[in-house]
């Protein structure tokens, strides 16, 4: 726990865990109030969670989320309120601390006091409030004054796609001015964590730092982005702080929406309630998995579109094969419960995963979209759509079950100027160039492009999206770059085999591999040993250090 002291009463934290009650305990703090929304990030203790572990040590607790950026009079109204109310002294807390050191800041402004005492007391605990002293000052809106400093580049979001768009354009022209906004501490390899549910893979494994990772000459800003104002071609950063731009790639990932499981927060991590969605969840799986000696597991998949649409089944493929090999399956009903109307999106790929499905005896439910959930009754209901479009509640029971929760841009980019109708960067697919804004730039999850939602995809997308950006600059001059819409899903069927799908726009087969080497159609040893040996070391020291290894862009003719 980083807690820093901003009076005797308050002081203001990053995220904590279930690790940190102790020490706020120790610490004497009476009360916490969290200002973080739940499911921000993948590795997030979800509110209910600090509650029911500060409620054991007599610690109460408060939960005041607010959206960066978004902090409205009503949300400082109720900061106030609540620090006034509950016992002192108390802990607040948010992502970095900011949001929670912005609602003290911004309720001292509406008791009068004055703006410089303000400013000087957040900066001797740590925290940067110069740039919300015109909103103290005024006690209104949202205001942003000049951009605090300026860069050629400007990449939002230090994940997969952020990070090797960066190291795409720096290995194009090392001279180049970027820098890399992101405020997370650590970078997940989250295409490993179902391996790490099955057992395969050690959990650390799929973790680095992020220092460790952002490229040589790349400038990294640890710290939120709150909005997008591309009318001065500027980013908004918590605190107020606005970052200039020449060219803006935005790469931020997508929102996975725990909350929009009704009753799911509530028992996720326990109960039998699991999902390898998440870092600290994918360990548990493996748990469930190797207890589970009889019942009955039920496997779910939200409507489209999803971060990697094969995870949801692959979790239950290999556990349903480790059910066999130690002879339990005959004991174990599985159910794979599913919003699309089909097993998946590709129909060469069909076949052989029914074959497993038939293999493991696995009754499918398309069309049924996991809405609430209540774990300690082993309880789940589901929206059923009828082929008529009518709609129907169907109740389910579990012993062991692994939720996919529904996904989403990020609030701050669904709100912006940048998105589109559905709450994506609108982009053009083949380019990567934003539709409306032609110094705006978008890859990977958050972005429009219709096309299958991993690493895989951005692996190829960061090549085009580089050229392009140093084409319209002037420093090259070839053709455009184009993305053709490749997507790689390698459907773990069993341990030791892999369905490797790779496909484009439009569902086009695009292999890699010619077929007597990895066939795609049809499960293979070659596919599994290209995931679990190659392709992490593909990605740490290939995609993220601007390698292009099997993924040079192709020039438009």
């Amino acid at each position: 726990m980083d807690a820093k002291l901003i009076t005797n009463d308050l002081a203001v934290a990053p995220q904590i865990g279930p690790d940190d009650i102790p020490a706020v305990a120790s610490a004497g703090f009476r009360s916490i109030i969290c200002n973080r929304p739940d499911a921000e990030a993948a590795d997030q203790t979800a509110f209910r969670e600090i509650e029911r572990l500060a409620g054991q040590a007599g610690i109460a607790a408060r939960y005041l989320p607010v959206t960066s950026g978004g902090i409205t009079d009503a949300d400082v109204a109720a900061f106030e309120t609540a620090t006034g109310a509950l016992p002192k002294p108390t802990l607040a807390y948010c992502r970095t601390g900011t949001r929670s050191a912005t609602l003290w800041s911004l309720a001292e402004a509406r008791r009068g006091r004055a703006v410089p005492e303000i400013v000087a007391a957040a900066k001797a605990a740590g925290y940067d409030m110069s740039g919300s002293a015109a909103r103290m000052a005024t006690r209104g809106g949202v205001a942003t004054e000049g951009v605090e400093r300026r860069f050629t580049v400007v990449v939002v979001g230090g994940g997969a796609a952020g990070i090797a768009a960066a190291s795409s354009l720096k290995a194009r022209k090392p001279d180049l001015q970027v820098a890399v906004i992101d405020p997370a501490d650590v970078h997940y390899y989250q295409p490993g964590w179902t391996l790490v549910g099955a057992g395969v893979f050690d959990q650390d494994e799929t973790a680095r730092t992020m220092a460790s990772l952002i490229p040589d000459g790349v400038t990294w800003i640890k710290a939120g982005v709150v909005a997008f104002e591309p009318e001065r071609k500027a980013v908004v950063l918590e605190g107020g702080r606005a970052i200039g731009y020449d060219r803006l790639v935005v790469a931020p990932g997508l929102k996975l929406n725990w909350a929009g499981i009704d009753g799911l927060d509530e028992t996720l991590g326990r109960n039998g309630v699991t999902s390898n969605y998440r870092f600290d969840l994918a360990p548990y799986t493996w748990e469930l998995v190797q207890g589970l000696g009889r019942g009955r597991a039920v496997f779910t998949q939200p409507p489209m579109p999803i971060k990697c649409a094969g995870a949801p089944q692959k979790a239950m493929y290999l556990s349903a094969d480790h059910w066999r090999r130690s002879g339990r399956l005959p004991d174990i009903g599985i159910d794979f419960f599913t919003a699309t109307p089909g097993l998946f999106g590709v129909k060469e790929y069909v076949p052989p995963l029914m074959e497993y499905v038939r293999r493991y005896d696995a009754k499918l439910h398309f069309n049924h979209n996991l809405t609430r959930i209540d774990g300690q009754a082993k309880r789940a209901w589901f929206s059923r759509t009828a082929e008529d479009g009518t709609k129907s509640t169907v109740e389910t029971e579990f012993d062991m079950i692994h939720v996919v929760p529904p996904q989403q841009a990020p609030d701050f980019v669904r709100t912006s100027p940048l998105a589109d109708s559905s709450g994506w960067v609108e982009v053009d697919q083949a380019s990567m160039r934003h539709k409306r804004f032609a110094d705006v730039y978008a890859l990977g999850d958050a972005c429009s492009a219709p096309n299958a939602k991993t690493a895989a995809a951005a692996r190829k997308q960061a090549p085009v999206l580089a050229h392009n950006l140093l084409r319209d600059m002037g420093f090259i001059k070839e053709p455009d770059a184009v993305y053709d819409g490749y997507g790689s899903c390698p459907l773990t069927v069993e341990r030791g085999k892999i369905l490797l799908a790779e496909f484009g726009y439009g569902g086009k087969l695009l292999p890699s591999f010619p077929s007597w080497l990895i066939d795609g159609t049809k499960p293979s040893r070659a596919a599994w040993l290209l995931k679990e040996r190659m392709l992490p070391p593909i990605y740490w020291q290939g995609m993220l250090k601007g390698r292009e290894w099997m993924a040079r862009p192709k020039l438009a003719v």
